[in-house]
């Protein structure tokens, strides 16, 4: 069992909120510390007495004795885009407006936006299939409208650009974004899928596998905001398999979610306003802009004059207002490291003793978090999680801050001022 594959399950405890008694809270308590150790240990889940709302498929994880790094290249990457839906059924026109809201960040970061190659759903064949609904709340289908469009977002298109990109002479590193669906594997989660057009599967190991065979002199950062995205931190490894060495290739990559649950974000409305997601949060932390064209608060939080990758991802952590619980390569790369000691020393010491030994967009995490659960740092995350249980209804963003904060505490402790 992976570290943050079931921790949705331990925030379901967090929904008694009408639990008084210091007998019933001792008891929620240790059910709620047992489950977390087990899982966090990669032991067969002990199911609470509480109600679970989501069955997880119970793995078994697999040891790992190497670590990465996911330091960006400021040098301007290659970019390549691969997005929309397997169908007009499901290609959504928020996926398509995400694509717009990225040629818009890279114009705000002084790249040309014709410089990314963008593949999207049917590509340029003028068939109308983008979801959304009208003013009147009808489903409508329009023709995809993204400048420098280059064609479809099939699978024959992704390997092919792929392939031109890093055959291409220069050293340039790949930036690839992917938005769109996500496909969960029930008997292996370490191997998901997205979906391309025609609902072609694309799996972390056929991936793995394809970029292992082209030129190894490249760094590759993926950022993907599917649904169970976070399985595809498993490419760091050669064909994508968990206890395979480290591929030659430098990859890291930034994920929407863990790999067991649906992300937000794909929807059929039109106004951007209202969309809260990975995309929309990181996207906003890297350029200083959000989707709308307003200014958002530095992401710079080393104070070195530029916002890297970790950083924009940081700033998700706390600006997005979801369920999602973003992950990194290198988080889920530490989750298969963690020992009983660990998660017993960590969550029982004062959160201020990992903010203090934190790298800068790490302690923005640890601080942020905690004031908007006003949780004191001065305790521990178990002292605090006691205040929870006091009657007062959570929302499901407020979970999800929970879980970040809980899930930021771990990654400090365990291996503190380490590269992500």
């Amino acid at each position: 069992m992976k570290l943050y594959q079931n921790l949705f399950l331990i925030a379901v405890a967090l929904f008694f909120t009408t639990i008084q008694s210091s007998q019933s809270k001792n008891i929620l308590l240790d059910q709620y510390s047992n489950l977390l150790y087990n899982f966090l240990l990669g032991k067969e889940i002990i199911k609470p007495s509480f109600p679970a709302s989501n069955q997880i498929d119970k793995l078994t994880r697999k040891p790992e004795n190497q670590s990465t790094n996911c330091q960006p290249n400021y040098t301007q990457p290659n970019f390549l885009v691969v997005g929309g839906g397997g169908a007009p059924s499901y290609n959504e026109i928020a996926l398509e407006k995400n694509i717009l809201y990225f040629q818009r960040t890279l114009k705000q970061m002084g790249y040309e936006p014709s410089s990314a190659a963008i593949f999207f759903a049917n590509g340029n064949d003028k068939q109308a299939t983008v979801r959304y609904l009208d003013s009147q709340r009808n489903e409508k289908f329009k023709v995809p409208n993204i400048p420098h469009l280059q064609g479809s977002a099939t699978v024959e298109n992704f390997q092919k650009s792929l392939k031109n990109i890093l055959e291409k002479p220069d050293k340039k590193p790949l930036f690839f974004y992917f938005t769109g669906h996500g496909h969960l594997n029930k008997q292996n989660d370490d191997n998901n899928a997205i979906i391309l057009w025609e609902e072609d599967l694309v799996t972390v190991r056929g991936l793995s596998n394809f970029l292992d065979k082209l030129p190894q002199d490249k760094q590759i950062v993926a950022m993907m905001a599917q649904c169970f995205s976070g399985s595809f931190a498993n490419f760091i490894y050669q064909d994508g398999i968990p206890g395979k060495p480290l591929a030659l290739q430098t990859r890291c990559g930034f994920f929407a979610t863990i790999s067991t649950l649906p992300s937000v974000g794909c929807t059929p409305e039109v106004n951007e306003a209202d969309y809260q997601d990975y995309s929309s949060s990181f996207f906003a932390g890297l350029s200083g802009v959000n989707r709308i064209g307003k200014a958002v608060s530095s992401a710079d939080y080393n104070r070195d004059g530029r916002v890297s990758y970790a950083e924009a991802h940081a700033f998700a952590k706390v600006d997005e207002k979801s369920p999602d619980l973003p992950v990194s390569t290198s988080e889920v790369w530490l989750q298969r490291k963690i020992t009983k000691i660990d998660i017993d020393r960590i969550l029982s010491e004062p959160i201020v003793k990992f903010v203090n030994i934190a790298r800068p967009e790490q302690k923005y995490v640890l601080t942020s978090l905690s004031k908007l659960l006003k949780f004191n740092p001065q305790n521990s995350y178990w002292q605090n999680f006691e205040t929870i249980l006091d009657g007062k209804s959570i929302t499901q963003v407020t979970q999800a801050y929970q879980l970040r904060l809980l899930m930021q505490l771990i990654n400090v402790g365990k291996i503190g001022r380490a590269h992500v």
